[in-house]
């Protein structure tokens, strides 16, 4: 029979609820006795705190202001209202519903301690009163519950208290000791203990009241820590409306922009010391706005824009029906893929492409050893074969093996006859039917390294005769070129002429045995104008030659070439061709319905584009591809909470009032609860072991809190 006993616990400085929602989810079990965890309630001072706690599961929080008056004047800096008063252990007992908590848990304010407040300012007054409530909040819980003592009291801050409030923890520690309390100052990673997608050291005061609770408390075992693109890869992009207000991108000044696009992956400030600055620029890198989505035929529409009209034929002359999907998520119609972890849609009768998805992708592709196992595989050569089955045809499965013996293997293969037999071996039979499998028939000769090759393609030597030429030149026929080493005597028409010979007479009739017509004019080399076809560039200054119905390369050189290319500067051509560019302040011409080369200049210089870019100061959201390729952002508010535990990405969350750096604010000062979950759990499994009678727990974990008449006893343990 299950025996359920209710663990009661109560948060000091509960801010929105974290500790709370870690605690109700925490679990135990000894034997047949089962925890049951409830929150009896929370106090804080700030409203909207209180506003979010109440939203965050049973247990009723209270709007409430710890400080004593004095600690109050140096903080606010002036009087209390008329209205206020210091809080009292019958206060605390009325805001946890007259219930007696079996656990406190306090998470007192810790910005004296932060390092991110200087030395100078945390030992101010006004810091130091902040501070005194670490040593407050406990002693008045203590007294409201003197009579009946809760089982466990834990204090969470940052771990800069050991040193900015030493002796404020030596303060706390006597008095706790005085209650009868076993102490244990310790500090811990959130991350590990929770498993979540970030690394938050702690500092965690936990003491044990030795009186109810006599067995040790054990450490919660840690885990390994998420990669940050595990969380975040299931929400949403940001800005998407769906996942809320908080899950809007933080507009940023334009320089901070640049400089996260600058920031390598997994670094911080200091990969901007790697860029060279000449003269106020970059000297290897530069910015430019992508450009903008084709807006005519074949153009793609933004993710955030409505698409055009959708007419009866959507050809690619009607406007835009592409979409620039930023999602990359698996395409989920006709012919997508379906993620491995995924189920697949039914299997229909007749799986045509607009029936679903039926391929899957499979991630057990062995990345050592490439395995891929289905059809037209590839066994590794170490690995074992497949089954043989009857029919090994290639999309039976892995019939195929990569042979890496290939590699050092002779350049003839050995065991068909596409194979080449070395010079010096003898061939195989010849058959009566040559397959690939009855041998090899081919012969490496080396004699043709000394010209030797006696058929048609062998070259004869000038001083030996040609073979008679037959009527049908097979490669038995023997060698009929003939290598000439007489150089650029050629008799035939094709020969050049030297400059100083005359060319040979041009008849009627040119072959081969006609001459030479080609002459070798060594003048190019004196003057490179000097060419006397219609393919030279007249000089400026010269006429060109006149234009004939027909222009053949004698008719002369046409083209002129024209200096005034050059006025006006290299930013813009002012010839009359289209081709050329119009300055900003000038007209353009009048677009004719063709815009020949002859119909004017019809391109703009847009000076515009220098002015794309925003301000250094101009506050906005923008995307600035970096150079891994990535887009270098700030967490939303609501990926922020997620690193914390205190939302899954599937689940909506929006806190309080409407202000980023609020919300940022109470999300960075919570507990995120599956590290409380991961504390509450020990602490519930110590409870029902003490319950229970028991006194040792065998764990394989170190010892939280022991007793203090044992930690006495060994020198340079924390207790």
């Amino acid at each position: 029979m299950i025996d359920v006993r209710e663990i009661r616990h109560a948060h000091l400085f509960c801010g929105l609820g974290g500790g709370k929602k870690g605690f109700n989810r925490g679990k135990a079990q000894v034997g047949s006795m089962v925890a049951r965890a409830r929150c009896i309630g929370g106090i804080d001072s700030v409203p909207a705190c209180i506003s979010d706690y109440n939203r965050a599961g049973d247990g009723h929080g209270t709007v409430m202001d710890l400080f004593d008056r004095e600690q109050y004047i140096a903080w606010h800096g002036h009087q209390p209202p008329s209205h206020w008063r210091e809080a009292t252990p019958d206060d605390i007992r009325r805001a946890f519903g007259g219930e007696r908590p079996h656990i406190i848990f306090t998470s007192p304010p810790c910005k004296g301690f932060s390092g991110l407040l200087s030395s100078n300012r945390s030992i101010s007054d006004k810091y130091q009163a902040l501070n005194r409530l670490t040593l407050r909040g406990i002693w008045l819980s203590l007294e409201a519950y003197k009579d009946d003592l809760p089982e466990f009291f834990l204090l969470e801050n940052v771990p800069l208290i050991q040193s900015r409030g030493k002796h404020l923890l030596q303060q706390i520690r006597t008095l706790l000791e005085h209650y009868g309390y076993a102490v244990a100052l310790t500090t811990h990673d959130c991350g590990e203990l929770g498993g979540l997608g970030q690394s938050r050291k702690r500092f965690l005061l936990v003491a044990r009241q030795q009186e109810k609770v006599p067995a040790f408390l054990y450490q919660p075992r840690k885990k390994p820590l998420l990669p940050v693109g595990r969380v975040l890869e299931r929400f949403p992009l940001p800005g998407d409306l769906s996942a809320g207000p908080m899950h809007r991108i933080p507009r940023l000044q334009w320089r901070t922009w640049v400089r996260l696009a600058f920031v390598e992956a997994g670094s911080d400030w200091r990969s901007l010391e790697k860029l060279q600055v000449v003269d106020g620029m970059l000297r290897d890198f530069g910015l430019m706005p992508e450009h903008e989505y084709r807006q005519g035929p074949f153009g793609v529409t933004a993710w955030q824009e409505p698409s055009g009209t959708i007419a009866g034929r959507s050809g690619p002359t009607n406007g835009k029906f592409a979409v620039a999907d930023p999602r990359g998520e698996t395409f989920k119609g006709g012919r997508g893929v379906l993620n491995w972890n995924e189920t697949a849609g039914a299997v229909s009768g007749e799986s045509l492409p607009s029936n679903g998805r039926y391929a899957v992708a499979d991630p057990r592709i062995d990345p050592e050893t490439g395995t891929y196992y289905g059809s037209y595989g590839v066994s590794p050569w170490k690995g074992p074969a497949a089954t043989v089955t009857g029919s090994a045809a290639p999309s039976g499965g892995v019939r195929s093996v990569a042979d890496p013996r290939f590699q050092s293997s002779d350049a003839w293969h050995q065991g068909q006859q596409l194979g080449v037999h070395r010079w010096d071996e003898s061939t195989g039979t010849i058959g009566g039917q040559q397959n690939p499998a009855q041998g090899r028939f081919s012969v490496a000769d080396p004699r043709v390294r000394d010209g030797r090759f006696n058929n048609i393609y062998r070259v004869v030597r000038m001083d030996q005769p040609s073979p008679s030429i037959t009527g049908g030149n097979g490669p038995s026929a023997g060698g009929l070129a003939v290598a000439d080493p007489r150089g650029n005597v050629f008799g035939g028409k094709y020969r050049v002429t030297g400059y100083d010979e005359p060319a040979g007479t041009v008849i009627g009739g040119s072959t081969t045995g006609q001459g030479a017509f080609a002459v070798a004019d060594p003048r190019m080399k004196d003057s490179p104008n000097r060419h006397y076809n219609q393919f030279k560039l007249v000089d400026w200054e010269e006429h060109s030659k006149t234009v004939i119905g027909a222009t053949r390369p004698g008719s002369g050189a046409l083209s002129v070439a024209d200096p005034r290319t050059g006025l006006g500067g290299r930013d813009r051509y002012i010839t009359s061709a289209h081709y050329g560019v119009v300055d900003w302040s000038r007209h353009s011409n009048v677009i004719s319905g063709s815009m020949h080369h002859d119909r004017g200049a019809g391109n703009v210089a847009d000076p515009r584009w220098d002015e794309a870019l925003p301000a250094a100061a101009d506050k906005l959201v923008c995307m600035i591809r970096s150079l891994d390729g990535t887009w270098h952002r700030p967490f939303t508010t609501l990926e922020l909470a997620a690193l914390q535990g205190l939302v899954e990405p599937e689940e909506y969350l929006e806190l309080s009032g409407t202000s980023d750096s609020a919300w940022r604010e109470r999300i960075g000062n919570a507990v995120p609860p599956p590290a409380a979950e991961a504390i509450a759990s020990i602490m519930y499994q110590t409870l029902l072991q003490a319950w229970s009678g028991e006194t040792f727990l065998l764990s394989d974990t170190d010892i939280w809190v022991r007793d203090v008449a044992i930690a006495l006893t060994m020198p340079g343990q924390v207790i």
